[in-house]
């Protein structure tokens, strides 16, 4: 599999199978390098404009998706095009929202869903994934 983002990109997650997705915080400034190809973005409300193409998840801080089957569909999208494009999660603060997105992502990659939260900290950032909430929806997970 090519990498779609250099490897010294910040914020990069290498799930199992070798797509890298990049998550990052909107709070600080765009990282140097590529940008993203598509992009999904977790907030409570609609974000700016991008030049790229990219999806709103409605989300409102330490919480959960508005609507979980859409953050299904969302996360399975950017799983897929992983695979060949640069794909970007972000939130508000990088960590809560984004790692749980990450870590479904991470599910949906062939991660056992009572494991995800762990990979995600252990290969993204060990804050990632911030309330018991976005703990229980990872483990309650499946992706299909």
């Amino acid at each position: 599999m090519n990498p779609t983002w250099p490897e010294s990109t910040p914020g990069l997650l290498r799930l199992p199978s070798g797509r890298l997705v990049r998550g990052r915080a909107l709070r600080r400034p765009m990282p140097d390098g590529p940008v993203p190809e598509y992009a999904v973005y977790l907030l409570g409300e609609r974000p700016p404009e991008v030049a790229w193409e990219a999806e709103w998840l409605r989300w409102p801080d330490f919480r959960l998706p508005a609507d979980p089957e859409r953050a299904r569909t969302v996360f399975r999208a950017a799983w897929e095009r992983a695979g060949t494009e640069r794909v970007e999660l972000a939130c508000g603060g990088g960590r809560g929202r984004t790692g749980t997105a990450l870590a479904c992502l991470a599910v949906l990659d062939g991660v056992p869903a009572g494991e995800a939260v762990a990979y995600v900290r252990r290969h993204y950032d060990p804050r990632a994934v911030e309330t018991p909430w976005q703990k229980r929806f990872v483990r309650r997970f499946d992706g299909s």
